[in-house]
């Protein structure tokens, strides 16, 4: 499933970076992106492979994740614990999971939503 290869494309680039912070902020919001990003790999898993109507919930808890993880790394480069170049490769991993989010929620509303009335 793309969506998932780069969720794991995104946490390894991640967790290269996690591991160069400075430890004050390696050990607390680090540790959340860490932690976050591992509930949303497990979340859209979970989306993955369970019914279609049920998917649209998971999904939805993916993308408000995956929006706390990127005011997360922008309180990391605001602080100055992640440069300019860190920042915007994970950003850009994040802005391209986020927009295949986007399109699986688009989808997936598309399949759920009644059809149109037939005219007479």
């Amino acid at each position: 499933m793309p969506v998932l290869e780069k969720l794991k494309d995104g946490y390894i680039l991640w967790h290269e970076y996690h591991t160069i912070l400075p430890k004050t902020q390696r050990y607390s919001v680090g540790k959340r992106i860490d932690a976050i990003f591992i509930q949303i790999i497990e979340t859209v898993s979970a989306a993955a492979f369970t019914k279609k109507e049920e998917k649209l919930p998971l999904i939805k808890i993916a993308v408000r994740k995956l929006d706390t993880i990127k005011i997360l790394l922008l309180i990391l480069w605001e602080s100055k614990s992640l440069d300019d170049k860190k920042y915007i490769a994970l950003s850009q991993k994040i802005d391209e999971i986020g927009k295949m989010l986007g399109g699986w929620t688009g989808q997936l509303l598309k399949q759920n939503s009644p059809g149109k009335p037939e005219e007479k």
